[in-house]
């Protein structure tokens, strides 16, 4: 069972950090509410046991949505937040009407940042110890 680790960072810069926990290349997805409007960017390809900034700067968001996928093994971290996505890199204006703009829905996963100006997330294989800190991805066999 895979699962998403959030915690605020506690370093000096500030940014929105991915950290892989995993054996596996993952591909990870973020989407945040910009000036303009809801954007969903991808994909950042991950190395097993390293991270990734994937914003950087102070955050100017108080949340941020997260959806990533197992190269290797097919598994996913994801949540019940339904934005747009696509096989290859990508920046997307807008969450509605995915597919019939020509990409694909996935379900993120939302992290309230606490308006922080920095924030980790660590994927991991197993469940985190503190449960409300975690979110429970599928994982396919």
């Amino acid at each position: 069972m895979a699962c998403f680790t959030a915690a605020g960072t506690l370093e000096a810069r500030a940014d929105f950090r991915v950290c892989n926990a995993t054996q596996n290349l993952v591909g990870v997805g973020i989407g945040y509410r910009a000036s303009a409007g809801w954007v969903t960017e991808g994909w950042w390809h991950i190395e097993g046991s390293t991270c990734k900034t994937l914003i950087e700067g102070p955050l100017s968001s108080r949340f941020y949505y997260l959806y990533a996928e197992d190269a290797e093994r097919g598994g996913r971290w994801d949540g019940p937040i339904n934005m747009c996505v696509a096989e290859k890199e990508f920046k997307i204006a807008g969450v509605n009407d995915c597919l019939a703009r020509g990409y694909q829905r996935a379900g993120f996963q939302e992290y309230d940042t606490g308006e922080q100006a920095s924030w980790m997330v660590q994927l991991t294989d197993e469940p985190a110890t503190d449960g409300a800190a975690a979110v429970t991805g599928q994982t396919n066999p």
